[in-house]
């Protein structure tokens, strides 16, 4: 199921409620995901993912202020 996401760019949430966002999904197995950043790679075991987000459309923020 990840494998269609190999290449994209993720937000993996893990089950301790941590998260990391901003890498690259770029290699995975049956045990481990490869998960890079500009700043690190991350290795990371199947068993810590809780879920995995992928943003598809940019979200357009409420206008704070007052119209007239």
């Amino acid at each position: 199921m990840l494998s269609v996401l190999k290449g994209q760019e993720v937000t993996i949430h893990f089950l301790d409620g941590s998260s990391v966002k901003g890498g690259v999904l770029e290699e995975l197995d049956d045990k481990f995901v490869k998960y890079s950043t500009e700043y690190q790679t991350l290795y990371i075991p199947i068993t810590s993912i809780r879920a995995v987000d992928v943003q598809t459309k940019e979200r357009e923020r409420p206008r704070v202020g007052f119209g007239q």
